[in-house]
């Protein structure tokens, strides 16, 4: 190499030193290999945990042909982070440059799972492909490279951030390019695809609905509509949206599986199942289908199946953690010894993602559980839960404000003030408490009743106090529950008329119908100003035996409050209070059951459940194991059998690690009920 080619000028020197990962590719953009190898090396020893600054490292190294440090540090920047995209694009880079285009191929087709948005990736990929034979993947590849290639640069590097996850930058761009664009449908689709990601749904909902208004026939928007309704369960619009899609293209695999979906949602399991079944005989490798063909049997009680299906999907997709997980959640399911190995191999690897190492930890955690390894067991529960509480925001204490507010503005004066006001209908039989505190069970003890039938975990009530908060930051005080003053008469009455009308989806003709989404505890006052005839049971259970349990579950969404003993026993301290108030300005309005009651006495307390719903006693709410319906929550098979005791006690095997759930809880909560 010559003298000239080394050079490094004063300003370059300094960038070397002081340099961000910026001044790095702009010297190598520039041609300053050199010097923009210096600057990296400076960056990443000062910056060693720094996962863009091993990056550009490795880049460097790569243009400097050095390939094999380019890889070592490669292998550090995936283990910095793991779904970082282009950090496989560039293994994919070094490979072909060295003429292993098998291993250039396998590394462009990682890149792209993480960030499907790396033209680069596709337009070599395509290249490799096709020389290989591989047509129809090559053609594949090129007709994404087009299509990306022919977007706005803007909206392209919108992709990419949001792919890597830098959500805040992205809907910056996504917003200033948007500003000059107001109606470009692709620019509207990406907001709302960050909407979604950072749980902003009436966001997304919006910008989605006018997205399609904009522009009817574009199906890729109608899509993300339908997908964003179903995740703000508004099954019906989705179902809607999905039949438009359908039939728009009924050989589309996607709509139809989106079809199959929706049908789920509302009840329709055999028009879902055999969607699915048909689907999965055109294609094998589709490890997200055999996942939901398996929940969707698990639903319908075909546990056998479910099994099946779950154990296709990590066949497909090894990596796959919520195939074990949902093995697991069977709660009856023991795993065989190499799955237990595939799960540890998987966990411990730091190139799988948090999301897949949270659900092998809750599946391990389960099978020490059911090992009786109890301290292994715990281990792990307690680092699934670290990996999901990473991914979260959860405040507690904005939490216990929200609670407060609704003990200051529901008052006895307020119940007073509006009484004879709301819709008067008497169908809805509110369900509410802690999640896994035998919510499911009261809901299949009391579907077994001739006159009720259970329908889900409903989200009307929480979607319309969302409603009436209004759009504030995380950090304001919403209007609701303060509005609940103001509501007029006739208000009163159109939110219970919505509430029956949106609620009759999943109903069929029994009179009346149980509605049990556990967290519809902080909006009692809500209910009974709309609904003021409604029926309301508070499902409670033990505080070390409920939060313990729902300490050791991975919720599919929600429940924030959960991952964390500090913070479950926050809410459950925090709930009590809550009940405790609703119960003194709703008097008598509000049955309590404790769950250790009805295992240990069914009939008296199935007796007191049908005395306060005004009810006659049927031999068949003792029989609730033999019903025949769909159940969807992690107790779908334990309510299936009759009642058993065994896991009344079983926080007890863990009571040493559990100082800091007890702490929080408080002393007065463990006095009322005691430990010991």
């Amino acid at each position: 190499m010559s003298g000239d080619t080394l050079k490094i000028d004063k300003t370059e020197a300094e960038t070397a030193t002081n340099g961000s990962v910026d001044d790095v590719m702009r010297l190598l953009q520039a041609g300053k290999v050199p010097a923009a190898l210096q600057a990296a090396k400076a960056l990443f020893q000062n910056h060693p945990k720094d996962a863009d600054a091993a990056y550009a490292l490795a880049v460097c190294q790569r243009a400097s042909q050095g390939f094999d440090a380019a890889l070592k540090t490669l292998e550090t920047v995936k283990s910095l982070r793991p779904a970082f995209g282009r950090a496989y694009q560039e293994e994919g880079n070094i490979y072909f440059a060295l003429g292993r285009n098998d291993d250039a191929i396998e590394a462009y087709r990682t890149a792209l799972a993480h960030n499907n948005s790396l033209v680069s990736s596709l337009r070599t990929l395509a290249g490799l492909l096709g020389k290989r034979g591989d047509t129809d993947e090559a053609h594949a590849a090129l007709d994404a490279f087009k299509k990306l290639s022919a977007l706005p640069p803007e909206l392209l590097s919108v992709r990419n951030m949001i792919a890597e996850g830098r959500y805040l930058k992205a809907e910056n761009l996504c917003r200033h390019f948007m500003q000059r664009n107001p109606t470009h449908v692709e620019g509207m689709r990406l907001l709302a695809d960050l909407g979604v990601k950072t749980n902003v749904l009436d966001d997304a909902e919006f910008l989605l609905e006018s997205a399609v208004e904009f522009e009817p026939e574009n199906n890729f928007a109608r899509f993300d509509y339908m997908n964003v309704l179903y995740r703000r369960q508004k099954y019906a619009q989705a179902l809607a949206e999905a039949k438009y899609l359908l039939e728009r293209e009924p050989d589309n695999l996607d709509y139809r599986i989106g079809f199959a979906n929706q049908s789920v949602a509302v009840g329709d399991f055999d028009t879902a199942l055999e969607i699915y079944e048909d689907a999965l005989d055109q294609v094998k490798d589709r490890a997200d289908l055999y996942l939901v063909y398996g929940h969707a049997l698990k639903t319908v009680g075909r546990q056998d199946d479910a099994i099946e299906a779950y154990r296709q999907t990590y066949k497909t997709r090894p990596s796959f953690g919520d195939a074990y997980w949902s093995l697991a959640n069977l709660k009856t399911y023991r795993f065989t010894e190499g799955e237990v190995v595939a799960m540890q191999k998987m966990e411990s690897d730091d190139s799988t993602d948090v999301e897949d190492r949270a659900h092998f930890c809750f599946a391990l955690g389960k099978h020490f559980e059911d090992a009786k390894d109890f301290g292994k067991a715990f281990a792990y529960f307690e680092r699934g839960n670290a990996l999901r509480q990473s991914q979260l925001q959860y405040t507690p204490a904005l939490m216990t404000q929200r609670f407060e507010a609704q003990k200051t503005i529901c008052t006895k004066e307020l119940f007073a003030q509006k009484s004879g006001q709301g819709f008067a209908a008497q169908d809805p039989i509110f369900i509410v408490g802690l999640p896994r505190a035998g919510s499911t069970l009261l809901e299949q003890i009391l579907a077994s009743h001739s006159q009720i039938e259970g329908t889900l975990e409903l989200p009307n009530i929480s979607a319309l106090a969302y409603e009436l908060g209004g759009r504030r930051r995380k950090d304001e005080e919403p209007l609701y529950p303060k509005c609940l003053a103001d509501l007029t008469a006739e208000q009163l009455n159109d939110f219970g008329k919505k509430f029956i009308d949106d609620t009759r989806v999943h109903r069929e003709s029994a009179p009346y119908f149980i509605d049990k989404m556990p967290n519809n505890f902080r909006h009692i006052g809500l209910i009974k100003l709309i609904l003021p005839n409604a029926k309301i049971i508070d499902a409670r259970r033990h505080p070390m035996a409920g939060c313990f349990s729902g300490f050791k579950q991975l919720f599919a969404s929600g429940q924030e409050f959960s991952y964390g003993l500090k913070e479950i026993g926050t809410y459950y301290r925090d709930y009590v209070d809550l009940m405790d108030h609703w119960e003194a300005v709703l008097p008598g309005k509000i049955l309590r059951v404790q769950y250790e009651d009805v295992v240990a006495d069914t009939e008296t307390q199935v007796r007191r459940l049908l005395d306060h719903l005004g009810l006659p006693f049927e031999e068949d709410c003792l029989e609730f194991h033999k019903t025949k319906r769909s159940v969807r929550t992690a107790s779908s098979e334990q309510v299936r059998q009759p009642i058993y005791t065994s896991g009344l006690e079983q926080w007890r095997n863990y009571n040493a690690w559990l100082d800091p759930l007890k702490a929080a809880l408080g002393r007065d909560i463990l006095a009322r009920y005691p430990i010991d």
